[in-house]
């Protein structure tokens, strides 16, 4: 099993910080090898966001995805820039406050509201992020939404914690309404 996924949206949306925490879940919880590679522009905020995740059953001899099976994108940039890339079949997980998507013939699309459903379940923008990692949990066989969890209460202090896990387990209901709705089969 392998699997390489790109992170990609605009700095300050906590890019990251998912996909560190998506890699530490699958090698302290799963017993999966992972590599995390970042780049970012040299704004602080604003500016573009990549991190490259792989996940493996054996080891990584190569740090950085060409093909990713998954693009997250987050920002109309970041889809634009990279959703050329992702291998024929892959899916391209959109959120779809900031992203506009195009109709592509090699990728599946999964277009989710993040932005607006954390907005509306938990009052604030914080864990936008974080709805995005247990989308991918609910999208993915590899990754159970219990060793994110984990994750997320050992990196989150106590102010911010509650928030992020129910952040965690809103991306996960919404990507398991979505493949119900449009009968998608993941990873």
């Amino acid at each position: 099993m392998i699997s390489r996924i790109v992170f990609s949206g605009s700095g300050g949306q906590g890019i990251i910080t998912a996909a560190i925490l998506f890699a530490e879940a699958a090698v302290y919880y799963e017993g999966l090898e992972a590599t995390q590679t970042q780049s970012y522009g040299p704004e602080a905020r604003g500016g573009s966001a990549r991190s490259d995740v792989i996940i493996a059953s054996n080891p990584i001899g190569f740090p950085k995805v060409i093909e990713p099976n998954i693009l997250v994108a987050l920002s109309q940039e970041a889809y634009d820039k990279y959703a050329w890339i992702v291998r024929p079949g892959g899916v391209i997980l959109i959120d779809s406050y900031g992203v506009k998507s195009r109709k592509t013939t090699h990728a599946r699309q999964a277009e989710m509201d993040f932005t607006r459903a954390v907005l509306k379940q938990l009052n604030t923008s914080i864990g936008v992020n974080i709805a995005v990692i247990g989308a991918l949990a609910g999208i993915v066989n590899f990754m159970r939404i219990e060793s994110l969890q984990k994750v997320v209460e050992q990196r989150f202090d106590e102010r911010y914690r509650d928030t992020n896990i129910r952040a965690l387990f809103l991306g996960y209901e919404l990507a398991k309404i979505q493949s119900e709705k449009r009968n998608f089969i993941f990873f």
